[in-house]
């Protein structure tokens, strides 16, 4: 599978237009079906196509483990930072009403940046399963 030609051209090929996609659904998921967990499975996908086809350590020379890891965490934090900033502002954790000029403004501010730190976390949780099943057997073997 890592030398069919085929294979290998058409991952490069929909690499970018399949993070497009990914990005697409996240910033337009507040106006109709999509949002940060269906983004992240899609952008996540993009990844995990690149390593079926190239192995996993190419697509771990991608996106290296420990960036993972970190944008990882930064999308539980921006998550949670949006509960906080809203707290310290005066009203309840996730109240969107009160982060921007108007309730309106405040909830599609609220909305996007929440959506976007699901979608951070759920991306690299996929990516971070797919290297710990894809590299089981070789700490098996140590």
């Amino acid at each position: 599978m890592h030398n069919n030609p085929i294979l290998r051209i058409s991952t490069k090929i929909l690499f970018a237009p399949i993070i497009l996609f990914g990005l697409y659904v996240q910033f337009h998921g507040d106006f109709g079906p999509g949002g940060g967990f269906q983004a992240g499975v899609i952008v996540a996908s993009a990844f995990i196509l690149y390593s079926l086809v190239f192995g996993i350590e190419a697509g771990k020379k991608l996106f290296p483990t420990n960036v993972n890891l970190i944008l990882l965490a930064l999308g539980g934090i921006v998550y949670g930072g949006v509960g906080i900033v809203s707290m310290i502002l005066g009203d309840e954790f996730l109240a969107y009403n009160i982060l921007g000029s108007s309730p309106q403004s405040g909830q599609h501010i609220g909305i996007l940046l929440v959506e976007f730190g699901v979608g951070l976390t759920v991306s690299n949780v996929m990516i971070a399963l797919f290297n710990a099943f894809a590299g089981y057997d070789k700490v098996k073997e140590k």
